[in-house]
């Protein structure tokens, strides 16, 4: 039960309700019987910089998680960034210090490795498709760069947002071909959709249909989306027979990230 004692940490977005990492979190602190819970806020984009100043006098709160679509609007408004954070432009975590600094890092990237990881997939040496180049896009295109994909291609509904990030990670690892532009029907290892597109029932596929039948047979089909767990696009990939991965499964990857970023996790469980 929270109480006047009560260490709090927030999540802010909007829509909030499918977030998971309040149950995340709050099933991790009881478990380990600490006085914190994490609160979820469902926060409109017009009163993002009140919170933020409303934070830095907020004693009892040491930090928050941010998702869509707030994340490139916080990296902008608090004190410092990690370097990944200051390349990408975007923040999904950020810890509030006694003094009221605020301090942000962007660990989706992380968090989706640890979770291809954990099903069987290894993106070095591997060809990938990553829909959307917003915050999480971003982080996880950086990722997939700096583990080592052999070629990256981005597409997102904004054509410049996409070429600006295809431009940037090729300056940034010159061994990988980046190239953005309009889907390719080709094949490849991995085909990320990093957007909203799935959250609503009417929403059409990230991808033509025709670039999940050339899904190489020991590819992966990821999906940040939380809500519906099994999108569209999930569902289509199974029936093909391959690997796929749900966006809560990068969510609950993250805990630990995100939990030491905030201070309010130290360690990370042996694996």
């Amino acid at each position: 039960m929270i109480g006047s004692t009560t260490r709090l940490v927030a999540m802010i977005g909007t829509p909030i309700a499918q977030a998971k990492s309040p149950r995340n979190f709050n099933t991790h602190f009881a478990a380990m019987r600490e006085d914190r819970a994490m609160i979820p806020i469902d926060l409109r984009p017009e009163q993002v910089e009140d919170f933020v100043r409303a934070v830095r006098g907020w004693d009892n709160l040491d930090g928050f998680v941010v998702t869509v679509p707030h994340k490139t609007v916080i990296a902008r408004l608090i004190d410092e960034l990690t370097p990944r954070a200051q390349f990408l432009g975007a923040a999904n975590v950020v810890r509030r210090h006694a003094d009221g600094r605020l301090s942000g890092d962007m660990t989706d990237g992380e968090g989706f490795l640890q979770a291809a990881k954990a099903n069987g997939f290894s993106a070095e040496g591997k060809s990938a498709l990553l829909i959307g180049a917003g915050g999480a896009g971003r982080a996880i295109g950086h990722a997939l760069a700096e583990a080592g994909v052999s070629a990256l291609f981005i597409s997102d509904i904004d054509e410049a947002q996409a070429a600006a990030l295809s431009s940037r990670l090729a300056d940034a690892f010159p061994d990988v071909v980046v190239r953005a532009g309009f889907i390719p029907e080709r094949a490849f290892d991995l085909v990320v959709n990093a957007s909203p597109c799935g959250m609503g029932a009417a929403d059409p596929l990230p991808v033509p249909q025709a670039v999940i039948e050339l899904i190489a047979p020991d590819g992966l089909a990821a999906d940040v989306v939380t809500s519906p767990e099994r999108t569209r696009f999930l569902e289509l990939a199974a029936q093909r027979g391959l690997k796929i991965q749900f966006g809560h499964q990068m969510a609950g990857a993250q805990l630990y990230a995100l939990g030491r970023a905030m201070g309010v996790i130290e360690e990370t469980p042996l694996a």
